[in-house]
């Protein structure tokens, strides 16, 4: 077991997520950065889609009721082992009875912790996600709080204290982000001004910030085409017949602020979709702050799928150093 002295400030369980219900309106959820997740997995000896911890912003304090061996990836949030600092993207032990906690993050927004064996809460639909607005899965449907006893699976004893993540695979974080977009069905809503000022302005994210979506805020207004609504669409211009919402879609409420819908989003709504974030750069926005600044950059499907393969290429990459 592992003992929640503090609960930090939006901790929750989660793997790979569910796959196969959006359309029941069950998102994904799962971590926002996958990568992170994985490659702490990796280093402990689970399977990539164990069950580990996110930490977002402020970390918890946990203490081990047994030993155990753990890893720490994602943000720069230095982690410390009875006061003792430990090194990131690595491997270490842990004794039964030692407290582990986090600093605040010197770069990005979410750390993950993966403990040899996972985190062995129940299956829900096939994951141990928490979605936290539905009250599932996870640790009792909810973030992590004061006195909560995490159950830890059996460890494979595949990996050892000291594996590390060799420098060229771990995240870089901080400073402008670069978000690579496919223009969606209705980017030919927009004005021609609209769409160039979308990508030629500097956004901010807004401390509304979640795992349901990232608000940015900054750039200029964005003006949609005249039209006649048609029936079963809202007023603003920005309103459409309902459509499906696919993770990382853009949409622009009344043309103001964009909001990226992410892992725990609505399947569907009527807001008017001008384009989606590409699932290569899905991680990045799930590591950035508040005030953090991003530009979105047009690309093709074409070049969004090659992103697609590179990305499984580093996934690959690091499975096999550890298998």
């Amino acid at each position: 077991m592992i003992k929640v002295l503090k609960p930090g400030l939006a901790t929750s369980v989660q793997d790979l997520g569910r796959e196969g219900y959006y359309h029941l309106g069950i998102p994904p959820s799962g971590a926002l950065d996958q990568y992170a997740l994985r490659a702490a997995n990796q280093l402990v000896g689970n399977p990539a889609g164990a069950a580990g911890l996110e930490c977002t912003l402020v970390g918890p304090e946990l203490e081990f009721q047994a030993d155990a061996l753990v890893a720490v990836c994602g943000a720069q949030m230095p982690v410390r082992l009875d006061g003792v600092e430990q090194y990131p993207d690595t491997a270490f032990k842990v004794r039964a009875g030692q407290v582990l906690h986090f600093d605040f993050p010197r770069a990005g927004a979410r750390a993950y912790l993966a403990v040899a064996g996972g985190i062995d809460v129940p299956q829900v639909l096939g994951s141990r996600s928490t979605y936290g607005l539905g009250a599932l899965g996870g640790w009792q449907g909810r973030k992590l709080v004061a006195g909560d006893l995490l159950p830890v699976g059996v460890a494979s004893g595949k990996s050892r204290a000291g594996a590390s993540l060799p420098m060229a695979l771990r995240q870089s974080l901080g400073g402008e982000v670069l978000l690579r977009v496919v223009p969606g069905l209705y980017y030919d809503r927009l004005t021609a001004t609209a769409a160039r000022d979308f990508f030629s302005d500097a956004w901010t994210v807004g401390s509304e910030a979640d795992r349901i979506g990232y608000r940015f805020k900054g750039g200029s207004a964005l003006s949609f085409q005249p039209r006649e609504q048609p029936f079963g669409a809202g007023s603003d211009p920005s309103n459409i017949v309902d459509s499906c919402y696919p993770i990382g879609s853009l949409q622009v409420p009344a043309g103001l602020e964009p909001i990226i819908l992410h892992r725990d989003a609505v399947s569907g709504g009527g807001y008017a979709m001008i384009g989606t974030v590409i699932s290569a750069d899905l991680d990045l926005i799930g590591q950035m702050q508040p005030n953090q600044q991003a530009r979105f950059v047009e690309v093709t499907l074409e070049q969004a799928l090659e992103a697609r393969r590179s990305y499984k290429k580093r996934l690959a990459f690091v499975q096999r150093l550890f298998t």
